[in-house]
């Protein structure tokens, strides 16, 4: 082409792209999307609140934007209600390709603080639409999020050290990364994983998975126990039914009323619902000391009342009953050994009390070659065992329980308390019972347990908090009450002999076991029992002494 026919072209040419550009210029100029007006519908649009800014500036080098100050989002139209959402610092940045396609390089949020009300305010909020923009990356770093509860109580407070949600917006999922701290209990989370995309007409179906890790989570907040959680693990599913795999880890967990601390290890799979928090605890495992404990259960809101209640289903086999009365012992070893067997059902609710008040369990347990640790203990149950199998010599019981006794204060001093255990007449075995706990006190019934030559069967309380005991029942043995016992009451109860006489074998009295942990008193029960065997042999203990108190 000759330089004359070029030139030609060139002056057409050039007036197109002119036109071009200021066709382009007019349209942004008037679809311009970072105007003031247009990025505050955007916004009302997205979160169907009213939302107004301080002051608002465009940017358009090197990406075009806009800075908005002071953001306010008010959700209820009530005037005393406080904004749901404040934003000190709305920075939106785009590309020039972007002005075209909707399409948002990063929104940065600056002194975020999100305030959700408490339940049953009369607030209603409606599903979100997907976002009509695709937002490369959304930033939240040091947002606050602040979940108001009944009056009276401490909002809950999760600060947000750091937050990224990418990919908003598109047909593919969304990816997110958090860390933030926890305020019940206070501990550091962080977490990374997908959402969506974004299912609006049935919220429960969005997809979600990723990991998470909980560090120095401080159990003391819920009153009663004390220790620093760790857990990790994944979760993946629909939202409303998200699978947790993980594990925790307290190493010194403790019972504050204990004076024990013990190295508290689960294993858990669990089905969160992410729309309202509700948990579902499946094939969870324990393992404490040398026990380990099973269970499953929720932890589950109630209607409208105020926070959740855990409802746990737990069993044991093989266990070491020890390691379960340390986690509430105060003295330094649990006041029994053995194997122990047990079935039950936990429930702990959300009221402002201690753990030992609040916690509420029913069940049945057995414990297997059962002895008492406390040697005083021990004597007592001993003493049963030796008067149900003595002969009629309770003069050469007492020294034997004496020399016992002796011999057993200087083994305590040497060795541990369960090497007796294999001592036949120390052993307490097929101890078995329904317990009933509630108010931190355990109602027993059907409790019966054995030692040699006797059958205890007894129904009463124990106080867990107090350490107070109250068990009374019967005891079957087969020699004469007054080798049950020792000092005054043994001589009165040698008057009972002869009302016993008759009887070959299969003695039976009323028993009571009473004092407190640290102090147990074991002994006949002749006083306030209503069953008529016992009337009878009170009325025949009576008219013995009298005549025995005749010149």
């Amino acid at each position: 082409m000759s330089l004359p026919k070029a030139r030609k072209w060139l002056l057409p040419a050039g007036l197109a792209l002119v036109a071009v550009f200021l066709a382009v210029l007019v349209f942004l100029v008037w679809r311009w999307p970072f105007r003031r007006e247009a990025v505050l519908k955007d916004l009302r649009e997205a979160s169907e609140s009213r939302v107004d800014a301080v002051a608002f500036h465009s940017t358009y080098f090197p990406r075009p934007g806009c800075v908005l100050e002071q953001v306010t989002f008010q959700h209820d139209p009530n005037a005393d209600s406080p904004p749901l959402i404040v934003i000190q610092k709305l920075q939106i940045e785009g590309s020039f390709f972007g002005l075209f396609t909707r399409h948002l390089k990063r929104i940065r949020a600056g002194g975020m603080r999100i305030v959700i009300p408490r339940r049953g305010s009369g607030e209603q909020f409606t599903t979100p639409k997907r976002s009509s923009f695709v937002i490369d990356d959304l930033i939240a770093d040091g947002a606050l999020l602040e979940v108001l509860r009944d009056q009276g109580e401490q909002p809950l407070k999760f600060s947000f050290h750091n937050f990224t949600l990418s990919n908003i917006g598109s047909r593919g999922p969304a990816s997110f990364q958090a860390r933030l701290s926890n305020p019940e209990p206070p501990g550091e989370i962080t977490t990374a994983g997908k959402f969506g995309p974004w299912n609006a007409d049935h919220v429960g179906q969005t997809v979600v998975s990723g990991e998470y890790w909980f560090e120095q989570a401080d159990l003391g907040v819920f009153g009663g126990i004390a220790g620093l959680l760790s857990s990790s693990g994944k979760f993946s599913g629909m939202l409303d039914r998200i699978e947790v795999q993980g594990s925790t880890d307290i190493p010194h967990f403790t019972v504050t009323s204990s004076s024990h601390q013990v190295q508290l290890r689960t294993q858990f799979h669990a089905v969160v619902n992410g729309e309202n928090g509700d948990l579902l605890l499946q094939k969870v495992s324990a393992t404490f000391l040398k026990t380990a404990v099973w269970a499953d259960g929720s932890v589950a809101g109630a209607g409208e009342q105020p926070g959740k209640t855990a409802s746990i289903e737990i069993a044991a086999r093989d266990a070491r009953i020890q390691d379960v009365l340390l986690l509430f012992a105060r003295s330094q070893r649990a006041p029994m050994s053995g194997i122990l067997n047990f079935h039950a059902k936990l429930a702990i609710p959300p009221a402002g009390k201690s753990f030992l008040q609040k916690v509420e369990l029913q069940g049945d347990f057995g414990i297997d070659a059962g002895a008492f640790t406390k040697s005083d203990t021990q004597q007592g149950v001993n003493r049963l065992s030796h008067g149900a199998v003595s002969d009629e010599n309770p003069h050469k019981n007492d020294r034997d329980d004496k020399d016992r006794d002796r011999n057993k204060n200087k083994d305590d001093k040497n060795k541990d308390t369960d090497a007796d255990k294999d001592d036949p007449e120390t052993v307490l075995s097929d101890l078995k019972g329904h317990v009933l706990l509630k108010n931190g006190t355990a109602r027993f019934s059907n409790l019966s347990f054995s030692v040699p030559g006797a059958l205890a069967r007894m129904q009463g309380t124990y106080n867990l908090i107090s350490e107070k005991i109250d068990l009374h029942g019967t005891l079957k043995t087969d020699s004469r009450p007054s080798n049950s016992t020792e000092g005054i009451k043994s001589a009165m109860l040698k008057v009972l002999n002869p009302f016993f006489k008759k009887k070959s074998a299969d003695y039976e009295m009323p028993v009571k076991i009473t004092g407190t942990y640290r102090h147990p008193l074991f002994g006949l029960d002749l006083t306030g029992r209503e069953d008529k065997q016992a009337r009878e042999a009170k009325a025949h203990a009576s008219r013995l002494l009298k005549e025995k108190g005749k010149p």
